[in-house]
């Protein structure tokens, strides 16, 4: 793995004599308080926790909304156990190896998913191990981080669309995002005339596609919902659609000048070098899960830093927000922002057993003092 920043190397002279002893992993459904979808009451989390020859603990995590949590559960109780034990236990040092042990049964996805539950489990026990939190071990590089407010929330009423906006405002955010896509862009603007009259023409407000448009309609549909000034379109087009993404940000330089943002659905740390180098991202969303844990997601940091793009991370705002706290400030970037889905947090949902890592108000993510990651399922 090549870009790694010096936290991995500082996390490799933790504890080089610690082999993993034991590893497992449990499946848990939690439900969500506001449905995703009609078929999205819950998410699947992965629970696990691994044991140092030297006596550390770490607890980890896999997650994923609605589909594979049981392929994943498999993944980890089986083919990534049998890698684990008896490897070195510093954080990072089995992840390249581990993913080309796993390469057959896919480079990302399912792979990846399950790759940071042990991944986490190990950044977790070198942190405790060390007494210290993920961002004391790490170092912190800011002491808060700003949020913004998101929501799932296309199959909404438009009044039930506007009280969300609403709550937004109450809640001290200065930036919103809505999802759009619906079978008529003259809806998708309704909509977000209505949202924009809610936050006012000072709050940013992002949108995003969810990949439900192709090249020539994306294309369409942007030039129209330009008029609410957008800050980005999200995943406007099928997210592994390279050359679609080049030529799309190309229009859009030429026209509205709003920036493309895609990787909650980008696996490694390879794919978004592609996306970056290439110029068909502004701005890179990378899910510390789904790309594989955090030392992927410092991976991927340090590439877009390299490109000059902005980093968002996307949703797990328990976890994304402390790394976001780590991130260091590059010249002429915006800073991270934490994407908070609205009654979505681990925290908010029960899932917890221990206070939640992290609080957010006023628009702000700041850390909560804790150990380690702070984050273990009840």
């Amino acid at each position: 793995m090549t870009n790694l920043p010096g936290a991995l190397a500082a996390a490799s002279d933790a504890a080089p004599e610690a082999t993993i002893a034991a590893f497992e992993a449990r499946l848990i459904r939690v439900a969500l308080t506001r449905p995703w979808a009609a078929d999205v009451t819950a998410v699947g989390v992965i629970a696990t926790h691994v044991v140092r020859s030297d006596g550390a603990e770490g607890w980890g995590f896999s997650w994923t909304p609605q589909i594979g949590a049981a392929a994943v559960h498999a993944l980890l109780v089986h083919d990534i156990t049998a890698f684990a034990i008896g490897r070195p236990a510093d954080p990072g040092s089995e992840w390249l190896a581990l993913w080309e042990h796993l390469h057959e049964a896919g480079g990302g996805g399912v792979t990846t998913i399950a790759m940071a539950g042990l991944n986490l489990a190990l950044w977790d026990a070198a942190a405790r191990a060390a007494g210290t939190s993920l961002t004391g071990f790490l170092g912190a590089q800011r002491k808060r981080v700003r949020a913004y407010g998101s929501g799932v929330n296309l199959h909404y009423t438009l009044d039930e669309l506007v009280a969300q906006a609403g709550r937004w405002v109450e809640a001290g955010f200065d930036a919103v995002k809505v999802k759009v896509g619906g079978p008529d862009v003259a809806e998708d603007l309704d909509r977000l005339r209505a949202v924009r009259d809610v936050i006012g023409p000072d709050r940013a407000l992002m949108i995003d596609a969810n990949q439900r448009w192709d090249l020539d309609r994306a294309t369409r549909s942007i030039d129209v919902l330009a008029e609410v000034s957008p800050a980005w379109i999200e995943e406007p087009l099928r997210a592994d659609d390279l050359h679609g993404h080049i030529e799309l940000s190309k229009r859009l330089a030429a026209a509205s000048g709003i920036p493309l943002a895609v990787g909650e659905n980008l696996h490694t740390v390879f794919r978004f070098d592609d996306f970056l180098r290439t110029g068909a991202a502004q701005i890179v969303q990378p899910n510390i899960v789904r790309v594989g844990g955090i030392t992927p997601f410092l991976g991927i940091a340090a590439i877009a830093a390299e490109y000059g793009a902005a980093l968002h991370p996307h949703l797990l705002p328990e976890l994304s927000g402390q790394v976001a706290l780590c991130l260091r400030a590059v010249s002429g970037v915006a800073e991270p922002m934490v994407e908070d889905v609205e009654d979505a947090g681990f925290g908010a949902l029960g899932a917890l057993l221990d206070d939640s890592p992290i609080r957010i108000a006023r628009g702000s993510l700041t850390e909560v003092d804790h150990r380690g990651l702070g984050i273990r399922f009840s």
